[in-house]
C-alpha cells in the first residue's frame, strides 16, 4: 500500500485575518496540499478540485480549504447538525497518533459547524463526545457565487479556521501549547459531496454521497486513523 502523504506545516510569524477568502498575505508561506482524491484511492478523480493549506503559531493551528463547486447549496443552519448529510469540508486531527481521542470538525457553505471528539473509531466500539465545542475556535467562509440559486453557475467556496491548542488539548489529552518543531500528528481532510438534480428553482439531493480526501483510506470509512496522513510541524 502506498506511503502516507506528509504535509510540512510552516510556523507563521503573522496571524492571518480570517475572512474566509484565503487572500491574506500570511497564507503565502503555506503550501497547498495535493488535490483530494477518491476515498478508496482508485477510479476516476473527483469531479471538482479540492485543496487545503495549513500553518500555525503559538496559539492556533490555521486551516484553509478551497473547494471548486459550480452549484453552492446547503440547508443546515443549526450548530452541531450532522453536516455529512449535505456538502461539507472536514478535518480530522489525532495529535499523538494513537487512533484515540481524535478531533473532527465539519463546516458547510452556510458556515454551520459540527465538532466532536471520538474516543476511538466507531468500529472499535468508540463513542462520540458530542458536542465537543472548542470555545476559542474561529471560522470564516467565503462564497464565490450564490448559495441555493440553481439558475446560475458558481465558482466555489473557501474556508478558514483557527483551532486553539489549549482548547484542543482538553479533548485530545495532549499538551495545551503549540507542537515542537519536528513533531508529527496524524491528520486527514475530507470533502463530502452529494450529487444533485435541479427541479425548477430548487436542488434535489441524490441518493449517495461521494467522499474526497487528502489521504486515501482504501476503505469506505473515514474513521480509519492508520490511513490518515502525517501533519509535520
Amino acid at each position: 500500500m502506498p506511503d502516507l502523504p506528509v504535509y510540512d506545516c510552516p510556523r507563521t510569524s503573522t496571524a492571518p485575518n480570517l475572512d474566509g477568502t484565503l487572500t491574506d498575505p500570511a497564507w503565502e508561506i503555506a503550501p497547498w496540499t495535493t488535490d483530494f482524491v477518491q476515498i478508496l484511492g482508485e477510479g476516476p478523480g473527483p469531479r471538482f478540485r479540492t485543496q487545503a493549506k495549513l500553518m500555525y503559531d503559538d496559539d492556533y493551528l490555521y486551516v484553509g480549504g478551497k473547494l471548486e463547486e459550480p452549484h453552492l447549496w446547503a440547508t443546515m443552519t443549526e450548530h452541531n447538525s450532522r453536516l455529512y448529510f449535505e456538502n461539507n469540508f472536514e478535518i480530522f486531527l489525532d495529535p499523538d497518533g494513537d487512533g484515540a481521542n481524535y478531533y473532527e470538525f465539519e463546516i458547510n457553505p452556510l458556515g454551520t459547524i459540527w465538532e466532536l471528539t471520538l474516543t476511538k473509531p466507531y468500529d472499535e466500539g468508540g463513542e462520540a463526545i458530542d458536542p465537543t465545542n472548542l470555545p476559542g475556535l474561529r471560522t470564516a467562509i467565503h462564497l464565490d457565487g450564490t448559495v441555493n440559486d440553481p439558475s446560475d453557475t458558481d465558482i466555489g467556496w473557501t474556508v478558514e479556521l483557527a483551532v486553539p491548542w489549549a482548547d484542543l488539548a482538553v479533548h485530545t489529552k495532549t499538551k495545551p501549547t503549540a507542537p515542537d518543531k519536528g513533531d508529527e500528528w496524524r491528520m486527514n481532510l475530507m470533502r463530502c459531496q452529494w450529487p444533485h438534480a435541479i427541479a425548477g428553482n430548487s436542488y434535489v439531493k441524490g441518493a449517495e454521497s461521494e467522499f474526497w480526501v487528502w489521504s486515501p483510506q482504501y476503505v469506505a470509512n473515514m474513521h480509519y486513523p492508520p490511513r490518515w496522513g502525517v501533519l509535520r510541524f
